[in-house]
């Protein structure tokens, strides 16, 4: 069936945003006395969103802190400084140009406000017909939910899509959503996540040719 919708995830498939994710993550836990996080320990940290990021600290470390707290913190230090070091990926535009026949969304666990900023900051929210963040509908990625609502709010069916990532939880959204997977290995997304995916690229600019040949 041909592609008539590319849903695709935000943070390491688009765009590289892991040095600003990596300081608000430093910034929110110093006070508490935690070591400081590489972009690269955080890397393996990412994709299910600040509360996710948040878990993932407080257990490596141990530490016991009111949750909600640091979530709170992280976002608002983030919502600041969402774009000191954030660009895109060096062919994600000149991929979503290439791509301006077919109907494209964002399906993305990070939360609403800094989603939005950063694409317009980068001048990317023109391509894209739908951006669906953590906060957009009561469940997120890995459920199939966020899909669902794109496919029906587009009135496209799951066989006319495929799903874009870097990540496990990528790739089990769009196995529950019955949409065909593309994984990025050039993302976060930890060795071995590709293996779950129905089609697999090294750089972004790849999917032109593997959407064009899906028939």
């Amino acid at each position: 069936m041909p592609v008539k919708l590319i849903i695709f995830d935000l943070d390491g498939t688009l765009i590289d945003s892991i040095h600003d994710i990596a300081n608000a993550l430093n910034h929110t836990f110093e006070p508490y006395g935690i070591p400081t996080l590489t972009p690269q320990e955080v890397a393996g940290m990412v994709g299910g969103g600040p509360s996710k990021l948040v878990d993932n600290v407080l257990e490596k470390h141990n530490v016991t802190v009111d949750k909600e707290r640091l979530i709170k913190e992280l976002v608002e230090y983030y919502s600041s400084h969402y774009m000191d070091y954030t660009l895109p990926y060096p062919d994600t535009i000149e991929t979503l140009k290439a791509l301006k026949g077919y109907k494209k969304v964002i399906v993305t666990n990070k939360p609403e406000r800094p989603s939005l900023k950063t694409l317009d900051g980068l001048g990317l929210t023109q391509y894209f017909d739908m951006v669906v963040c953590a906060d957009t509908l009561p469940e997120r990625k890995p459920s199939p939910a966020p899909v669902f609502h794109v496919l029906s709010r587009l009135n496209v069916q799951p066989e006319h899509a495929i799903i874009v990532g870097d990540s496990r939880i990528d790739m089990d959204t769009g196995k529950a959503s019955s949409v065909k997977t593309v994984a990025v290995t050039y993302g976060y997304g930890p060795a071995g996540f590709e293996k779950d995916g129905d089609f697999v690229i090294s750089r972004l600019s790849e999917l032109i040719d593997i959407v064009k040949s899906i028939e």
